[in-house]
């Protein structure tokens, strides 16, 4: 009898009638790179995301959604029956409401109504799609960062970028399809906000800084050029390929691939950071060169520059937003650093012909509370973590902008019309990127799973 061969054996046994340019061939479709495009389920109308998460939970209250009522009860405790059924985390049932201090203004066509601490958005206004009826399930940072990104308040799956990388793959050949960019203090979700999972670790967000070295140990140490690196590399992959072509095992392919992205990675990181070829007027608008807005104008920049490279999927996670003390002022702060540059990439990636491919979203996981919370008597007041209404916006790829979407009640403490759960903010997420959220699944532990969980629908009044 004869031995058994699996198919690599039988390639190399008849290479020689193969011919080594069709046996390269057939082995090469066999470990084509993980993150090598794929088609999308149907037609889509975005290609990229750039993901505005602000940590800590903004104040939709202060931000995007005016109400004049809360200075009518501001000081005075609302009746029980309109909060016996509410968690809060540090605030009581009894607390008493804390007034709205900010002037809001329609801007633009849609009069669509934000904050005088976000002029630089609102000037946006008419490409926007602000949904003022977003609620999540958890009032604690993390649980509800995981519920944001993954779907689930478990921890440990797959997040929104290892998801739509894994979906769709990459069109750029040398940077990661997801890439973090970070500013602030530090998110409470950490790197679990942009995990893999149990997804492979070639789909989760790799982090890249805004100076210096891009990723820390990129660049070759001293005494290595890139004639070694090439050299030595060459040498692991033709071991690598032997071991995949003995064993069949697809993770040796993704191990290759992420030498060889590394290594391409090498030239493409530092110029990203490179902004010679960016005129002094693009500059000026992100506040590239001023404070406080230069770290996340940098971070905003990178991310436009990034979605011409054909990254598929960037973060600007800025933290902290969880302001339980001394709210305006430290509202104030945030707004100063991110309005700007926000404003001015929507500007430009609109400019560049290149919004209408690309999805914008903006989003905290929960909102705060009507009620304040004062700590000391000598104190300004915050507001407390609050799931069951908030304020989130869209744009861009397959966004129809200039509308408001949903309605809370008077004070901004429950939703009163058109309910959008994180579910389903997904969804349409995924929808704009041409996946169906109940297809895009991956079987983990004898059941497949996806982003959104068992639940989540397309919010159709969304989209363009």
């Amino acid at each position: 009898m004869m031995p058994h061969k699996n198919r690599r054996e039988f390639f190399r046994s008849f290479s020689g009638m193969l011919g080594g340019v069709a046996l390269t061939s057939l082995l090469a479709a066999e470990t084509a790179g993980p993150l090598a495009p794929k088609q999308s389920h149907f037609p889509a109308k975005a290609r990229n995301v750039i993901f505005f998460f602000q940590d800590g939970g903004p104040s939709h209250i202060d931000l995007y959604d005016p109400k004049p009522a809360l200075q009518k009860w501001h000081g005075q405790p609302l009746p029980a029956s309109m909060t016996k059924d509410l968690n809060f985390v540090f605030v009581k049932p009894d607390a008493k409401v804390l007034g709205c201090e900010r002037v809001f203004k329609p801007y633009g066509q849609s009069g669509t109504e934000f904050s005088d601490y976000l002029p630089h958005i609102g000037a946006n206004a008419d490409d926007i799609c602000l949904i003022r009826s977003m609620h999540t399930d958890a009032f604690n940072h993390h649980p509800g960062q995981a519920l944001l990104f993954s779907g689930s308040t478990q921890f440990g799956r797959p997040t929104a970028g290892a998801w739509v990388s894994y979906g769709l793959g990459s069109e750029s050949q040398n940077l990661p399809a997801f890439v973090v960019l970070s500013s602030g203090k530090g998110s409470s979700g950490g790197a679990t906000n942009w995990a893999s999972g149990f997804l492979p670790s070639t789909y989760a967000g790799t982090v890249f800084r805004n100076s210096g070295e891009p990723i820390l140990y990129l660049p070759n140490p001293p005494g290595v050029t890139a004639e070694t690196q090439r050299a030595r590399l060459d040498l692991i992959r033709s071991l690598n390929e032997e071991r995949q072509y003995e064993t069949g095992d697809a993770s040796i392919a993704s191990r290759v691939h992420s030498y060889e992205l590394a290594f391409r990675m090498q030239s493409a990181a530092p110029q990203l950071l490179n902004f010679s070829k960016e005129s002094a007027k693009t500059l000026e608008e992100y506040g590239v060169n001023k404070e406080p807005t230069h770290p996340y104008a940098v971070n905003c920049l990178l991310a436009r520059r990034m979605v011409e490279s054909g990254v598929r999927f960037v973060m600007l996670a800025h933290s902290s937003w969880d302001h339980h003390q001394e709210l305006n002022k430290k509202l104030k702060v945030n707004c100063d650093v991110t309005d700007r540059p926000i404003g001015a990439l929507i500007r430009d990636l609109k400019g560049r012909g290149l919004l209408d491919s690309t999805l914008l979203i903006w989003a905290g996981e929960f909102g705060r509370t009507p009620m304040g919370q004062l700590e000391r008597v000598d104190e300004d007041p915050g507001r407390d973590h609050h799931p069951n209404c908030f304020s989130i916006w869209a744009a861009g790829g397959g966004i129809k902008g200039g509308q408001v979407i949903g309605k809370t009640d008077d004070i901004g403490l429950q939703v009163a019309e058109d309910p959008v759960h994180i579910h389903d903010l997904q969804a349409t997420m995924l929808h704009c990127l041409g996946l169906e959220h109940t297809r895009l699944t991956y079987r983990h532990m004898g059941r497949d799973f996806r982003l959104t969980d068992v639940g989540g629908k397309v919010v159709g009044q969304m989209l363009a």
